[in-house]
């Protein structure tokens, strides 16, 4: 009776209060988006006169295909170089990286597009960070639970842990998330995602 009256509670949640406050949220920051779509905008058509919004293909919720937005960070056409585990390589030094690619990532001003997707309703403002699609097959049944909820444009990992963390270990932590999601934790991994940008500590994965 005690679980079921907890899974009540996480479902009640999960579908309307944490839509609610993601698309409050979201909108609030829409003109944010807009003042800052058109400033980095224009620095990266300066820059290599490429598209402004990249498309990123992830994992998305019961592991369909989502289209991710982003600001983009890197030179048109540029290889996916992937690491030994399967996650995407990420280093200060990647010269696939663009001068305001380099500036947009470091202050996770790449993230923000993704209020897009949260407004359509494919993602959320908290929730396990979306892997890239062609991992789908990597991972083991038990991990899959991680989308059993929405991606996030933050989440626990990126919050506490960034990218400090294995691959294994980020999957674990966001199958825990996935079932523990709760007002509480929300509200903690928002805060504490401030935290971390501030400090910009374990921003890359490879060092």
């Amino acid at each position: 009776m005690v679980n079921n009256k907890k899974n009540i509670k996480v479902n009640i949640y999960e579908k309307y209060i944490k839509r609610f406050i993601d698309v409050i949220i979201s909108i609030c920051v829409l003109p944010i988006f807009v003042i800052l779509y058109m400033i980095v905008g224009i620095a990266i058509k300066m820059e290599d006169g490429g598209s402004v919004i990249y498309k990123a293909k992830r994992i998305g919720k019961n592991c369909n295909l989502l289209e991710m937005y982003k600001f983009r960070s890197m030179k048109v056409n540029a290889d996916n170089i992937l690491n030994t585990d399967g996650s995407t390589f990420n280093s200060a030094t990647d010269k696939r990286v663009t001068k305001v690619g380099k500036f947009i990532r470091v202050t996770s001003i790449d993230e923000i597009p993704q209020i897009l997707n949260v407004l359509k309703g494919n993602m959320s403002i908290i929730g396990p960070r979306a892997s890239g699609y062609e991992a789908l097959q990597t991972y083991e049944n038990y991990e899959k639970d991680k989308m059993k909820v929405l991606p996030g444009i933050t989440g626990y990992t990126q919050a506490y842990f960034r990218n400090d963390l294995s691959v294994k270990e980020k999957r674990l932590k966001d199958v825990w998330y996935a079932n523990n999601v709760s007002f509480v934790l929300d509200t903690k991994i928002f805060f504490k995602t401030i935290q971390t940008v501030l400090q910009r500590k374990n921003i890359y994965t490879n060092k």
